[in-house]
């Protein structure tokens, strides 16, 4: 692989720590290597945003924070949203309202979107895959993009699956044109990540950045 490459994929990926036990110095280490491998961005939890953006400051780094995660069913999204804004995340990784969209409650779940989306920062919708059937990933991706949302996004990480080819390869081709499509969950491998890259992801979320690249 041609260095080139190397620096399009690190371009690619949101080095992420969204473990509850991380601490300070956890989310220092990842800001500073996500500088060191010139990541696109760190994916932490709200309580970190400062702290992220603190240690990034002067960097070509953005912060990105997570919205209404893990479960997606909370109804305090736009206050969190608005909060991880004003400590300085640029992008915001927002857990769709998994059982209204399984209850084709399609309007309520396309209002949730819209209200964090008017805050005026990129929104990655996460869909939670695993838990969805093809027809509810196909509409999930085709009210993302109705509401505005920049990205959608296979999964938290924190529920019965991560990302799958097959499902990744089904969003693309449902919105990809439109969309941005961010595999995430499980990927820990530089072959997890090019399979994901071949099926269409065009973000990657993962939390063995480092090790990715320097097996490479």
């Amino acid at each position: 692989m041609q260095t080139m490459d190397v620096d399009a994929l690190s371009k690619m990926i949101d080095h992420t720590l969204l473990a509850p036990e991380a601490t300070r110095p956890d989310i220092e280490r990842l800001c500073e290597q996500a500088e060191a491998f010139n990541f696109f961005a760190v994916c932490v939890n709200p309580w970190w945003v400062r702290t992220a953006v603190e240690k990034l400051t002067g960097s070509n780094v953005k912060v990105c924070s997570v919205v209404g995660f893990p479960l997606g069913m909370g109804t305090a999204k736009v206050r969190e949203a608005g909060q991880v804004i004003s400590d300085g995340a640029d992008e915001l990784d927002m857990v769709m309202a998994v059982g209204a969209l399984k209850g084709n409650q399609n309007e309520a779940v396309k209002s949730d979107i819209q209200k964090v989306v008017a805050l005026g920062k990129p929104v990655k919708v996460i869909l939670e895959t695993c838990l969805l059937t093809d027809e509810e990933i196909k509409r999930a991706c085709f009210i993302s993009a109705e509401a505005g949302a920049s990205f959608v996004k296979t999964s938290t990480g924190f529920s019965s699956g991560g990302a799958v080819p097959r499902v990744v390869r089904l969003m693309h081709k449902t919105i990809g044109n439109q969309l941005g499509v961010k595999a995430a969950g499980g990927i820990k491998t530089i072959d997890d990540l090019m399979e994901m890259v071949r099926a269409g992801a065009t973000r990657i979320g993962t939390s063995s950045s480092v090790d990715i690249l320097q097996n490479l």
